[in-house]
C-alpha cells in the first residue's frame, strides 16, 4: 500500500495577513493552504506573494503540509505567483478554476520550464460548471506525470455562485457534483477534499456536513477558521470502534487456516478479501495520523 498522508483538515490562511501565517505554525491542521487568490485584495497581491513565499522558505510548520494557492492562469498575477511558489518549494501548488485538463498540462509545462523541484505536486480547484461537466478528463490528467496532479479541492462557494444553487442542509443541489468529482478522483488515483462551511458559529451544521463528506468518501475538508480544525480532524479519522473492527478482519485473514481464502465468516458475517484491504487502509491511516 502506498504511503498515506492524512489530509483531514486543510485550512485556508490569507497570504496578506503576516500574523495569521505566523500563528498557523501552531494550528493542528494537516494541511495549510496559504492563499494568494480569493482571500487577498488586488492591491495586496504582491505583498501576499512575498509574505507567503518567505514563510514557506523559513519553515517551522512541522509535519503540516504546505500548499500555496496561486491566482488563476488567466489573471495578471499568475506568472509571478507560479515562479515565486516554485522557488519557495511548498509540498503543492493549488491552481484555481481548473475547467479543462489542458490547463494542467499548460501548468506542468511551465513548471518544467522553471526547473521546479519534482517533489512539488499540483492540486486543482474544481469550482466551475465546466469543471464538473469535464471532471473525469481533468482527473485523468493525473496519469500524465507532467501535470503532477495529486489532489482535487472542491470549490463549493464558486459552484454555488455560478449555478445559483442554494446552501441547504444535506446539500441536495450539490450532491451530484460532489459525487461526480469524487468518482473521477478515485478512478484516477488522486485525493479529494470537500468544500468549505461558511457559518463558523453553526457547529452542529458543520459537524453534520463533515460526517456527510466522510461518508461520501472524501479524504478531508477545507476550512476557513481554526475553530473548525478539531472537528474535521476527529470526523475524518477512524474511531476506536472502526479500528477494532479493522484489526479483527486483518487478524482473521492472517490466520494460517484462512490462507488463500477469498471469503471467510467472521462474527456471523461474510467477509471478503476486499474488506481486508479496506481494513488495512483504515489501520494505515490511523498509524499515519498517530505519527
Amino acid at each position: 500500500m502506498s504511503t498515506i498522508r492524512p489530509r483531514r483538515s486543510a485550512l485556508y490562511m490569507p497570504g496578506s495577513n503576516a500574523r495569521a501565517l505566523e500563528k498557523a505554525r501552531e494550528i493542528a491542521a494537516d494541511v495549510l493552504i496559504l492563499d494568494l487568490e480569493d482571500a487577498v485584495a488586488p492591491d495586496a497581491k504582491a505583498t501576499a506573494r512575498e509574505q507567503v513565499c518567505a514563510a514557506v522558505k523559513a519553515g517551522g510548520y512541522g509535519r503540516r503540509e504546505l500548499v500555496i494557492r496561486v491566482n488563476g492562469t488567466g489573471t495578471p498575477w499568475f506568472t509571478e505567483d507560479l515562479a515565486a511558489a516554485t522557488e519557495a518549494k511548498p509540498q503543492a501548488i493549488l491552481i484555481p478554476k481548473v475547467s479543462a485538463p489542458e490547463t494542467l498540462h499548460e501548468v506542468g509545462g511551465l513548471l518544467n520550464g522553471l526547473w521546479a523541484d519534482p517533489a512539488i505536486a499540483i492540486w486543482a480547484m474544481i469550482e466551475t460548471p465546466l469543471a464538473i461537466l469535464d471532471v473525469e478528463r481533468i482527473a485523468r490528467a493525473a496519469r500524465d506525470p507532467v501535470t503532477r496532479l495529486s489532489c482535487f479541492v472542491m470549490g463549493t462557494n464558486d459552484l454555488a455562485k455560478e449555478t445559483r444553487a442554494r446552501f441547504v442542509p444535506g446539500r441536495p443541489p450539490m450532491l451530484p457534483w460532489l459525487t461526480s468529482a469524487l468518482l473521477a478522483a478515485r478512478a484516477h488515483g488522486i485525493d479529494i477534499l470537500d468544500g468549505v462551511y461558511n457559518d463558523i458559529k453553526d457547529e452542529a451544521g458543520f459537524l453534520a456536513e463533515c460526517e456527510q463528506g466522510r461518508d461520501l468518501g472524501f479524504d478531508g475538508r477545507t476550512l476557513i477558521h481554526p475553530s473548525q480544525v478539531a472537528v474535521a480532524n476527529a470526523v475524518f479519522a477512524p474511531d476506536e470502534a472502526e479500528l477494532t473492527k479493522a484489526r479483527a478482519v486483518i487478524a482473521a485473514f492472517d490466520l494460517p487456516e484462512n490462507a488463500g481464502k477469498g471469503a471467510i465468516q467472521l462474527d456471523g458475517r461474510m467477509v471478503e478479501l476486499l474488506h481486508a484491504e479496506m481494513a488495512r487502509r483504515t489501520v494505515a491511516l490511523a498509524d499515519a495520523i498517530a505519527a
